[in-house]
């Protein structure tokens, strides 16, 4: 089975694996906010389209904020028992 886009070809634009994940799961994030908010429906799941995004060249890590905000690092937490 043939991965389209290959991550060959992602890996050009972001070249760590985890960072990729990282910027595509914050660019869907910020998909479907706007969809949401929009009201507009989706071609596309956001996370299709985030990696497309990547595949074109428009998106890479150094447009993204890829730091934890403080409220979004206490929902991360495991509770202490």
């Amino acid at each position: 089975m043939m991965l389209y886009p290959a991550m060959t070809k992602l890996s050009s634009y972001i070249p760590n694996r985890y960072m990729l994940v990282n910027v595509v799961a914050r660019r869907a994030r910020q998909i479907s906010e706007a969809a949401e908010s929009s009201g507009e429906p989706l071609r596309e799941k956001p996370v299709t389209l985030a990696i497309n995004e990547v595949a074109d060249g428009k998106l890479d890590s150094r447009g993204m904020n890829l730091t934890i905000a403080e409220g979004d690092a206490d929902q991360q937490r495991t509770p202490q028992e």
